[in-house]
């Protein structure tokens, strides 16, 4: 028989919306014993968010604990209650993302949903307030046994200097207003062009992905599916959008990931990789030889182009232009941009407001995982660079 777990759920807001938290415990329905205790500091949101996100925190905790539990959920909030269970419609936009976002750590599981008074919900309550209170978020496990089986769990631990809503770092400036986007940067998987070393912009040859390419596809679309639910990336929150550059590598890339999250993908033309020209399908070396002196004064340069392709100058405000539309269109969702070296570059150097050299320090490989969480134009944060950890092959 599978563990029997409940859920106490709770979510508050100084002002509706203004200063907001939420607190939840996991409790074994048999035993009575405490199995977890969460906190979480949102920042500025409404009641009703703040109760959903306690929600969202609470059954992926519930399921790290025991991932085939049968789950009861017991909150004071009778609209979250009944819309959950399908009695109600959900009309808020915020609402929606977080209820998607539930549903699909739920999907497949037995849950049953139950409204209870105010005054038997004091301990989630309690930690919603000492979220406020405190300004910051806690998961703390208070029972190590799990129902995991074999799958490597991570620490809960791992997460607790993560803030969930604002950036995470003491040393960032207060004030932020805008939502939080969670951008997942994925390169293109491999192409007959990328094994061969050739160079592949926006402007030459259209390939699409090799047999290795699609292969590395498939890998990286099962990873994407553990964000919000387990493994290295159950922290952050679910996937719920699929965008990527119009070229066919990127949109066979992207079919791969669409499918395995059961999202659409769709595309951004701005979001192709920057044109090289002349020098598109030649190796760096035959680009060399064809033009050495220009070759030469492009390299490191923001202003010079190769022959009848973009300089770091124009193509950065493309990328810019990108950014900004995924940022506007995206607000406050987990989006995966499926894209290229150079624009993956230029998402990483504006988060990191970082100089000329940011387009090509960083190594970004076929179908490798970067992680930007932005606040509009506000803040940003860069949570990982070029993981690629899903592709080890035994």
């Amino acid at each position: 028989m599978s563990r029997q777990l409940l859920i106490e759920a709770d979510g508050g807001s100084r002002g509706n919306p203004g200063l907001s938290g939420s607190g939840a415990i996991v409790v074994d329905r048999v035993t009575g014993e405490l199995l977890a205790e969460i906190s979480e500091f949102i920042g500025v949101a409404t009641n009703n968010v703040a109760e959903y996100r306690a929600l969202l925190a609470a059954v992926k905790v519930a399921y790290e604990i025991a991932p085939h539990a049968s789950v009861e959920v017991r909150m004071d909030s009778k609209l979250v209650i009944e819309q959950m269970s399908g009695g109600w419609k959900i009309k808020h936009p915020d609402m929606q993302k977080l209820a998607i976002q539930i549903h699909q750590v739920l999907a497949g599981r037995l849950v049953r949903w139950t409204w209870i008074p105010r005054e038997q919900n004091t301990r989630a309550d309690a930690l919603a307030n000492q979220a406020m209170d405190q300004r910051s978020s806690q998961i703390l496990l208070l029972n190590e046994n799990t129902d995991a089986g074999s799958e490597t769990q991570v620490p809960i631990a791992s997460s607790v200097e993560f803030n969930a809503a604002l950036p995470s770092s003491v040393r960032a400036p207060a004030g932020v207003t805008k939502p939080l986007t969670t951008l997942i940067l994925v390169r293109h998987g491999r192409t007959a062009l990328t094994e061969s070393k050739r160079i592949s912009g926006s402007g030459g040859a259209d390939p699409g992905l090799s047999e290795a390419g699609n292969q590395d596809a498939v890998a990286v679309a099962r990873e994407l599916a553990r964000f919000g639910n387990s493994g290295v990336w159950s922290h952050l929150s679910a996937i719920t959008a699929v965008v990527s550059s119009p070229m066919r590598r990127t949109r066979e890339t992207a079919g791969h990931i669409a499918l395995e999250l059961g999202l659409e993908a769709t595309a951004i033309q701005d979001l192709q990789e920057i044109a090289f020209g002349s020098w598109d399908g030649l190796t760096n070396e035959e680009a060399m030889a064809q033009d050495p002196d220009l070759f030469s004064a492009w390299q490191g340069s923001w202003e010079v182009a190769p022959p009848g392709g973009e300089s770091l100058e124009v193509f950065d405000s493309r990328i810019r232009s990108a950014r900004n539309q995924v940022l506007e269109q995206f607000a406050g969702q987990t989006v995966v941009v499926v894209a290229h070296v150079m624009p993956i570059r230029g998402f990483l150097r504006a988060a990191m407001n970082a100089g000329i050299e940011g387009y090509w320090r960083p190594q970004i490989s076929p179908c490798s995982v970067s992680v930007i969480r932005a606040w509009g134009g506000e803040a940003a944060e860069v949570v990982s660079v070029n993981a690629t950890h899903h592709l080890v092959t035994s």
